[in-house]
């Protein structure tokens, strides 16, 4: 992403609804399929460390670090967190192979060339039985200024995200689009109302607005946490089991 980007992520992402839904999200299928007690988490494409902070809130017991490509990312995360970053790429992690007992990257795997080589990577990094949690932007017609600004690449499908995992060895658990009950507003303001400024869409909204999205995201994560897939939305979400 461009650098002021990260400087906007680190301003508004523990107070805007799609960061709160999506941190929530990761961190209940985490909690869902990890063992109790301690574990090895990383956040492979950290930012600024956002769910780095929510996970360590709700589980001070797992070990959480990340890792970032952009070094101002890097200098974000550790002083918004105080827990080790490393720097480098999702496609070449730095890590030894089954080194985590989970890894999450959330909206990253779009920003690379070589998206089924990211989550090759994902799965050699992760123990055996151990979790893999991916989240990217939905539906190539939706691409926008938005996709620009932060440099993305692609955007996916649930079935081709889904076959990604199963060629990497990964047993697909939970598959679903997120974001749902919002999806008409995301289509209209990038396809038919996108603003001037060919900013990102990582801003916070009024107060009412903020409210309103969040309460929508609450929504669909009821049905979501009984496992029940949401049949379209602006991103997708897969969870997977390294065998």
């Amino acid at each position: 992403m461009h650098l002021e980007e990260y400087r906007k992520l680190a301003e508004v992402e523990d107070r805007m609804w799609y960061f709160r839904a999506l941190n929530r999200r990761v961190a209940h299928w985490l909690a869902r399929l990890l063992p109790t007690g301690t574990a090895r988490v990383l956040d492979a494409g950290c930012g600024t460390g956002g769910l780095i902070r929510t996970l360590r809130a709700a589980h001070p017991e797992w070990c959480v670090e990340g890792l970032d490509f952009m070094p101002l990312a890097c200098a974000l995360a550790r002083e918004r967190t105080g827990t080790a970053i490393t720097q480098g790429s999702i496609t070449a992690m730095p890590f030894a192979d089954a080194a985590f007992d989970a890894i999450a990257t959330c909206d990253v795997v779009c920003q690379v060339d070589d998206a089924a080589g990211a989550i090759d990577e994902l799965a050699r990094c992760v123990r055996p039985g151990g979790t893999v949690v991916v989240n990217a932007p939905a539906y190539a017609w939706l691409w926008s200024y938005h996709d620009e600004a932060v440099q993305s690449k692609h955007r996916f499908t649930r079935p081709e995200l889904t076959a990604h995992f199963r060629t990497a060895g990964l047993e697909v658990v939970f598959a679903s689009y997120a974001n749902s009950l919002i999806l008409p507003l995301v289509a209209a303001r990038r396809k038919l109302l996108p603003p001037r400024s060919q900013a990102s869409d990582v801003a916070l909204s009024s107060a009412p607005v903020e409210s309103a999205l969040a309460a929508l995201a609450a929504l669909e994560f009821a049905w979501q946490r009984r496992g029940l897939a949401s049949p379209a939305g602006s991103s997708v979400f897969i969870v997977g089991r390294r065998a």
